[in-house]
């Protein structure tokens, strides 16, 4: 492994004071895999009073002295370097009660959750790998290091780290590890809500979020319950070709791997059951549907403890997901105007997933949204004035011609419209004229 100068000189250090050091866990995975890592773990024989000796002379902050962790800033970096451990009792199904520091890398890796992050590299000693880790990286498997039963019930979380991994890596879970997933997936109430959304999303935007969802729906239903209605769910209508749920989890597959789009058409569906009525051609009808489906994501993504910019957004998708796409100019530039550029885009793509996601006669909707699409890069490549804050004319230059009111508002509005429908430049000579025009005329109500 080519480790950068930082890491190399922490190991030299650690070495040279006669401790042994390894960078460890996801690094050495993902070079392994051809990648480039984002970060690098370390960790030592050396107690953290001995690393904090060790680099003296740099500035050391007790991140989790208490779990044997500190964070060394080394010529610009923050490296965490963490003690050989082994964990103790995990009394809550997630944290250890308490950690006995070890010399022995080997007891270290053997608290680890899988054995592609189960081993540790040092240029001079070559890969550590008591587990098997680098057979099962080649072979694209995620693997429990000991018992699977074990390694769930200390830390609920990795149920869904198994299926983040499974997800962005595409790699597969071994039998007895998927097994063990699927019995303890109640145990992930134990976990806070936090911890959960932060691999929800992450878990979302994977490669192979389809094969996972159809994998293990159960365990995304442990998550959000409503999910659990959609499994086997006929949609009875001509229109869907496939269960709710299977829709569901194409329109996922098909929108682009952004949190909020994944989020977006995770619940855009999801209020559906609530809202079946069914005509008397006996096709199934789901009028209202959007707006339910957006109440059920924001209910469930504040219990998430989703931030309030993202959840915004997802619901804003979901609640327009189901206009009809409208590809003229016209109704584009209003679109864009109501919803701005961003979430039209947003609303646009989550269409073309949902009509994808179809049977064939839904796909025209998609294809109606990309005509969308293509009409609003058009429009926003000309620059038009699509929002007050763009009009040429703002309220005050209207004091002179508008008494202060809620009037003046509305005529601002007016001429906002008039100049997206294109019936009106927007110049302020120009504008100005049309206030004074809709003042005078008798018969426009303003």
């Amino acid at each position: 492994m080519e480790l950068p100068f930082q890491i190399s000189e922490i190991l030299e250090r650690l070495e040279r004071s006669g401790y042994d050091a390894f960078v460890v866990g996801g690094c050495v995975r993902d070079v392994l895999m051809g990648n480039q890592p984002h970060d690098y773990d370390i960790t030592t024989s050396a107690l953290p009073n001995e690393t904090e000796r060790v680099f003296s002379d740099c500035s050391v902050i007790e991140t989790g002295i208490k779990h044997g962790t500190v964070t060394v800033l080394y010529k610009g970096q923050s490296i965490e370097i963490t003690t050989f451990r082994v964990d103790g009792e995990y009394a809550d199904g997630r944290h250890p009660s308490s950690v006995t520091f070890s010399r022995n890398i080997k007891d270290d890796l053997s608290r680890r959750d899988f054995t592609m992050n189960g081993i540790a590299y040092n240029p001079k000693i070559g890969l550590i790998d008591p587990f098997g880790g680098e057979n099962d990286i080649k072979s694209r498997t995620i693997r429990c290091i000991g018992e699977p039963e074990l390694r769930f019930s200390e830390d609920a979380l990795r149920i869904l780290r198994a299926l983040r991994f499974s997800s962005v890596l595409g790699f597969t879970i071994e039998e007895r590890t998927a097994e063990t997933i699927a019995s303890h997936r109640s145990d992930l109430h134990k976990v806070s809500a936090e911890r959960i959304f932060s691999e929800l999303k992450r878990l979302l935007c994977g490669m192979d979020i389809k094969r996972v969802m159809l994998e293990y729906p159960k365990v995304f239903a442990e998550i959000l319950p409503p999910l659990e209605e959609q499994v086997g769910y006929d949609q009875g209508s001509r229109y869907h070709d496939s269960t709710l749920y299977e829709h569901t989890v194409r329109a996922v597959e098909v929108v682009p791997a952004e949190p909020a789009l994944r989020l977006a058409m995770l619940f855009h569906d999801m209020g559906k059951p609530r809202c079946r009525t069914v005509g008397e051609d006996g096709e199934c009808h789901y009028y209202g549907h959007a707006g339910i489906s957006a109440e059920l994501a924001d209910e469930f993504l504040r219990m998430l403890k989703c931030d309030n910019a993202l959840r915004e957004r997802v619901c804003a998708v979901i609640k327009y997901h189901d206009t009809p796409a409208d590809p003229s100019r016209r109704i584009v530039k209003r679109r864009l105007s109501q919803y701005g550029a961003d979430l039209f885009r947003d609303i646009m793509y989550a269409q073309i997933a949902d009509g994808t996601a179809q049977s064939e006669l839904g796909k025209t909707r998609a294809e109606n949204a990309r005509k969308c699409l293509e009409t609003a890069e058009d429009i926003i490549a000309a620059q038009p004035c699509l929002t007050l804050k763009e009009l040429a004319v703002s309220g005050k230059d209207l004091r002179g011609i508008v008494p202060p009111s809620p009037l003046m508002g509305k005529i601002l509005s007016e001429l906002l419209g008039e100049v997206i429908e294109e019936t009106l430049p927007n110049e302020k000579n120009v504008l100005l004229e049309r206030v004074k025009e809709l003042l005078n005329a008798k018969n426009i109500q303003i």
